[in-house]
């Protein structure tokens, strides 16, 4: 069948432009027999709804595949005939169809009669002071490397709000301390809290025969706050729709680009308060302000204890010959530990304190996941800035640049710029970005007797004076 702006084609070429058939024919490329039809025959709509054909509902098969379905429904399930066996029954009549077409009749009866089940699904209403948590795994800079974060972040369905908690890993100490924050930026506690199958809380997950059990710790912290827990479906994020969404809204909005963070104290204050400015727009369906509905969905919180709830864990381990203890699947070398059986592991969420039987604290430092970073492959970065070095302010990694190294890259002169690109990136070889910064002036003046008539020794007085230390 042709498209509805084809057939009004031949229609006007026949009737406005008198075109004979065979012309139209062959100035449209179709067959002849096409174009007669639709240039001189009406075109009436017709209803897409077709009646069901075949032998199951022309003629009494259906009917009574029908009534055997009715019977056996009062019955047992293990009582019941199989597909196979009403096909044997029908053949007995006479029925002279196949098995397959059995088969379709009978899935097809069955989905337009059960009215147990429903296979449409409820637009669910989202009652105020019910939050849903998950974890978003985003990527930072600090120190001029790469970190990734692991972002806790909890919304509220009913007004759509956000917060979020940028932490170093998704353990027991971490998710906790995360919770903890995050009632705390929203002044309250919400009833309920929605969460997956989180190792941290949950020690196991839900069956077909029984409810999912939580971790001893969660539910001590649970009874603290106050809230209620409703534990996901395995393999169910659906089931959380609203924090996935907003786990997606955070990590394209504000994590687009790497920021740079100098201590996740920090990143959190700059996260709450981008996220209480996000706000300030209209909610995807109520037609109202975020702002406004969240500032009518807190009142339901339950208020904050008045009593801090302290977030550590204390495990016990075992010392080698070489004053050595595994934690966060790294030796940590712990003096006079080998002196005792065993030692303890007080942990925090960013610290541990290593503590003798006899409570002396032998060592106490940051966790080993607070220094793990990676790299940033400054090298290919440098290469690709020499063949367009027009791109170096613009570019996405330039603020992750040292002060000195970037202040020396500033210059407005092209070649120059290119010629100093060459010059680092040959220094990238056997240095890392850090040590070039440090040992600058050594690095760079010992190249060449004065590469560019710059007096390096006078070099941080001529940097631009913007109030901030970048190096």
């Amino acid at each position: 069948m042709l498209a509805m702006s084809d057939i009004n084609c031949i229609k006007t070429l026949r009737n406005n432009k008198g075109f004979s058939i065979t012309k139209i024919q062959k100035t449209l490329g179709i067959n002849w027999r096409t174009a007669k039809k639709y240039a001189d025959e009406n075109q009436l709509p017709q209803s897409k709804i077709k009646q069901r054909k075949g032998m199951m509902t022309e003629e009494k098969w259906g009917e009574i595949v029908s009534d055997w379905l009715f019977e056996d429904r009062k019955l047992k399930k293990k009582l019941r005939r199989t597909k196979k066996q009403l096909f044997k029954d029908l053949q007995g009549l006479g029925f002279q169809g196949s098995y397959r077409t059995v088969c379709y009749f009978i899935s097809d009866w069955e989905n337009s009669h059960d009215e147990d089940y429903d296979k449409g699904h409820d637009r669910l209403q989202h009652p105020p002071s019910e939050a849903q948590v998950d974890f978003g795994l985003m990527e930072v800079v600090k120190d001029g490397e790469f970190v990734d974060t692991h972002v806790l972040v909890m919304s509220y369905p009913c007004s759509n709000v956000g917060f979020a908690v940028p932490l170093p890993s998704e353990n027991q100490e971490c998710f906790l301390y995360g919770l903890k924050l995050l009632f705390n930026q929203s002044g309250g506690v919400p009833r309920k809290i929605r969460i997956d199958n989180l190792t941290p809380a949950v020690k196991k997950v839900r069956s077909k025969f029984e409810e999912a059990k939580l971790t001893d710790a969660f539910i001590q912290f649970q009874n603290h706050y106050g809230f209620d827990v409703q534990v996901c479906n395995p393999r169910s994020g659906h089931e959380k729709g609203n924090v996935e969404n907003k786990v997606g809204y955070i990590r394209y909005n504000f994590f687009s680009v790497s920021p740079v963070m100098n201590s996740y104290e920090e990143l959190t204050e700059t996260l709450r308060v981008q996220l209480q400015k996000d706000r300030q727009r209209l909610h995807y369906e109520k037609e109202a302000m975020i702002e406004d509905l969240w500032n009518e969905e807190k009142d339901y919180l339950l208020a904050l204890p008045t009593e801090d709830y302290p977030i550590f864990k204390e495990v016990e381990a075992s010392v080698n010959k070489y004053n050595e203890a595994k934690l966060d699947q790294t030796l940590i070398h712990i003096p006079k530990a080998a002196n005792y059986p065993f030692i303890y592991f007080r942990l925090t969420w960013d610290n541990f304190k290593a503590v003798s039987p006899d409570g002396e604290i032998l060592l106490e430092d940051f966790r080993p996941y607070m220094s793990k970073k990676r790299a940033i492959p400054w090298i290919t970065i440098f290469k690709d800035w020499i063949r367009k070095p027009r791109v170096v302010p613009y570019s996405r990694y330039q603020k992750y640049l040292p002060g000195r190294v970037n202040d020396y890259l500033m210059v407005e002169d092209l070649v120059v710029r290119k010629e100093r690109l060459l010059e680092i990136v040959n220094l990238l070889v056997t240095h890392d970005m850090k040590r070039i910064n440090e040992e600058f002036y050594d690095l760079i003046s010992g190249e060449t007797e004065n590469p560019f008539g710059l007096d390096w020794s006078l070099y941080d007085s001529l940097a631009p004076t913007d109030g901030s230390d970048r190096s």
